[in-house]
């Protein structure tokens, strides 16, 4: 039984759902402490030509709080006209644009389980079928912390293989893993460039603009190229 585990993110790069696509389940890890300047409720955006960050609002955003305390205050109406002035001669714009609104529309505003939607809305787009679960839905010790906390909830879904996204090889030993019976692999996501609307391609970026410039096709099996460390 394969697992990835990760915080929720807002509209993640490719190698997030390169992640959930590559496991049997994902953990959504939305009962750990929301990251100010993280990835939570900001992503990049190809913005007037160039990867530049545009943040969701939220109501009262502290680390002291959890991701699943946390509340969006957001009408996402600077956010569409953001997608519409820098997107819309993008070949599959119509579409997207319109996954992209009803993503917005969600009317839940707890951060975690509106994120939680918007994943699930963009795997239900690109055929991802596999389960996802939500951390803070899970029986689990709550008392542990970092790599025990990841190894418990391994334990509690059986799952017998553990995949990060490659950043993960500052913060977890496969060594300690592997001492609990778990093999521990990380997810490097091979750059596939793609024609965004001029010559020069900007890596790095939200799905969002991986689902603008290619096909539903396209993109999985750009969803297929990594390499498992």
């Amino acid at each position: 039984m394969k697992i990835g585990i990760m915080q929720p993110y807002f509209l993640p790069y490719l190698g997030y759902f390169q992640l959930i696509k590559a496991v049997d389940n994902y953990v959504i890890y939305d009962d750990v402490n929301y990251i100010m300047r993280g990835w939570i409720n900001r992503n990049n955006f190809l913005i007037n030509g160039n990867a530049k960050i545009f943040t969701i609002s939220l109501k009262g955003a502290s680390p002291n709080k959890l991701i699943n305390e946390s509340e969006i205050d957001d009408d996402f109406g600077k956010f569409l006209r953001m997608i519409y002035y820098n997107y819309s001669k993008a070949p599959f714009f119509n579409n997207v644009f319109q996954l992209i609104e009803g993503i917005v529309e969600y009317e839940d505003k707890c951060l975690s389980r509106f994120i939680t939607n918007c994943i699930k809305e963009i795997c239900n787009y690109v055929n991802i079928r596999t389960n996802l679960l939500i951390s803070s839905e899970l029986p689990k010790d709550i008392s542990l912390k970092g790599s025990d906390k990841v190894i418990d909830i391994c334990k509690q879904l059986k799952a017998d293989i553990c995949i990060n996204p490659i950043g993960g090889l500052q913060m977890y030993s496969k060594g300690y893993f592997a001492l609990h019976g778990i093999d521990l692999f990380f997810l490097q996501t091979k750059e596939t460039p793609y024609k965004q609307l001029n010559n020069n391609f900007v890596s790095g970026l939200s799905i969002l603009d991986v689902l603008m410039f290619n096909s539903v096709e396209q993109v999985e099996c750009m969803l297929d190229r990594y390499n498992l460390i």
